[in-house]
């Protein structure tokens, strides 16, 4: 078929029967379906070809969220609010990145500091401490900094059954300094589901599935935009090889370790890894576009 046959054949498929559509539904829907059908046209997919495409989807619902990271969509989402955040003149903040599909809403809130390992899982010892800033380089008070990451197995807890509710996942509460800090243990990089789909479509694209270690948060705080994030740990072999595309400049922090007498001071016996860290938010303006996004996610 050429072009314009598509054309003519979109246009009855498109056409309301019923009720009055939604605009910008429509129009999204309208423009997904011509790509398709262009798509279709101009690669010769088959029939076959198309269901299996489509059975693939239906299967890998649990994944879907993986799937997207790994085709580049989340990073690029991130990308279009940064540039326009930036037409707003919104930049110097603590750049965002992508959030996963392994946030578990409803973690324990604790003050200033918290403790987010429960001492069973072996890994070396980490301390990350830092501020929540304001643009203007004032601690803020009383934000939130919600952090989560995944075990000496990367495994994330709530989706692996074997770790407590809540292992390595904590909500921390801001001094009046502005100060965070928690304890757990360096987390290391891990890769998606073997045998999944999202490995089977990487599999197909000639693509890995490694993730970096990393350590996710969202901070937020009033009158502040909400801060979607994640920090890598420096000298991991897939750093700047993410499968997800989620290291960016500034979310490197140097890691430094200490010799066993070294954390007396901050509570700790033996050796220990040592992140400091600032997060730096923006002041929330009326004509931004929205920092939370609406999407499906754990609660426990």
């Amino acid at each position: 078929m050429n072009h314009q046959a598509i054309d003519a054949l979109l246009a009855k498929i498109s056409a309301p029967t019923t009720g009055e559509p939604q605009a910008r539904t429509k129009s999204i829907v309208d423009r997904i379906v011509r790509d398709l059908f262009y798509t279709i046209e101009d690669f010769d997919v088959t029939p076959d070809e198309f269901w299996t495409a489509l059975n693939y989807l239906a299967a890998a619902g649990p994944e879907l969220g993986l799937i997207a990271a790994g085709l580049g969509f989340e990073h690029f989402l991130d990308v279009r609010l940064d540039e326009a955040e930036a037409k707003l003149g919104l930049e110097g903040g603590t750049p965002r990145t992508i959030e996963g599909p392994l946030y578990v809403a409803g973690a324990p809130e604790s003050a200033g500091h918290a403790r987010i390992d429960n001492g069973t899982s072996p890994g070396e010892t980490l301390l990350m401490r830092g501020r929540v800033l304001g643009e203007d380089g004032a601690p803020v008070a009383g934000a939130l900094v919600e952090v989560w990451h995944a075990n000496h197995l990367g495994n994330y807890s709530h989706f692996d059954a074997t770790q407590p509710p809540f292992h390595l996942r904590a909500s921390i509460r801001t001094g009046a300094d502005g100060s965070y800090s928690f304890r757990s243990i360096v987390p290391v990089g891990y890769s998606v589901p073997p045998a999944g789909k999202t490995e089977q479509l990487l599999d197909a694209l000639g693509r890995h599935g490694h993730r970096p270690a990393h350590i996710h948060f969202f901070v937020r705080a009033p009158g502040h935009r909400t801060l979607t994030t994640q920090i890598n740990i420096d000298g991991d072999p897939h750093l700047w090889d993410d499968f997800a595309f989620a290291t960016r400049d500034g979310l490197v922090p140097e890691v430094k370790r200490h010799g066993p007498g070294d954390g007396k001071a901050v509570g700790i016996d033996g050796q220990f890894a040592l992140i400091d860290f600032d997060f730096k938010l923006s002041r929330e303006r009326a004509e931004a576009p929205a920092s939370e996004v609406a999407r499906a996610r754990a609660a426990a």
